[in-house]
């Protein structure tokens, strides 16, 4: 598809988190989510996770004690599966194309197979594919509150390392979580950071109210590694030695 011009700072940060199903495959991350600072609680021991999209995911403690582990094949579909609903035969976001900005990042989101894998917190879809921040597509007319969220605050910074595009948003009344009741941002105001090379959002801070300093901090390990099924299984499959004599026993 031709490429469409984002005409501010603003639209290129809604078209970067719209961005995320075209700009990896494979994802290695350490992901912690961190409690209200008045809550006296402390915060969440961080997590270790291999993801391969569509659904295969591999999940670790610090420790390095698994927790879960799907090749995402399981549920795989052969030619006598047969369902009601038309958005099972939607395709992978890869396999269709978007609308791109001249800076290469999405402007309009084709009818897609959308969705990542999860664990444990609903909210791991929509910071893997924070498009919820923006919606598939620039609002029609751009009034007071069109936008799924307000933007403030815009800057460019350096997250774990990597390039970010960090704002401060809040939410409008056409804000819809991905995860029905399980947004990524509160009520109030919230520093969100995207990732520029993956468009994953790698940092919520709540500013305001009672969850004021809860959020997700998510640390980028590795980027579209090389990651076969044995990544994600259990316990790596039994192969036979060939190095190794085979006995014949005769009786």
């Amino acid at each position: 598809m031709s490429a469409q011009h984002s005409s501010s700072p603003e639209e290129t940060f809604r078209s970067l988190c719209r961005s995320s199903p075209w700009r990896w495959e494979t994802l290695r991350f350490t992901i912690t989510w961190r409690a209200p600072s008045e809550s006296g609680s402390d915060t969440a021991p961080p997590l270790m996770a291999w993801l391969r999209r569509p659904a295969a995911l591999r999940v670790e403690a610090a420790d390095g004690t698994l927790l879960h582990s799907t090749t995402g094949n399981e549920t795989s579909r052969d030619a006598m599966y047969v369902s009601a609903t038309r958005k099972s035969w939607l395709l992978a976001p890869r396999l269709v194309t978007p609308v791109y900005d001249d800076a290469g990042l999405v402007r309009r989101r084709p009818e897609a197979a959308y969705g990542e894998a999860v664990f444990g917190d609903p909210r791991w879809s929509s910071m893997l594919d924070p498009v919820e921040l923006a919606g598939n597509a620039p609002v029609a007319m751009a009034f007071p509150g069109a936008n799924r969220v307000e933007i403030g605050d815009l800057a460019e910074e350096v997250f774990a390392g990597r390039p970010v595009l960090a704002a401060t948003l809040t939410p409008n009344a056409g804000y819809t979580a991905t995860a029905p009741g399980h947004p990524l941002i509160g009520e109030g105001r919230t520093r969100v950071l995207v990732d520029v090379g993956t468009a994953v959002c790698v940092s919520t801070t709540a500013l305001d109210g009672p969850s004021s300093g809860a959020g997700h901090d998510l640390q980028i390990l590795g980027v579209d590694e090389y990651l076969t099924d044995d990544y994600f299984r259990a316990a790596p499959p039994e192969l036979s030695d060939v190095s190794r004599h085979v006995p014949w026993i005769v009786e």
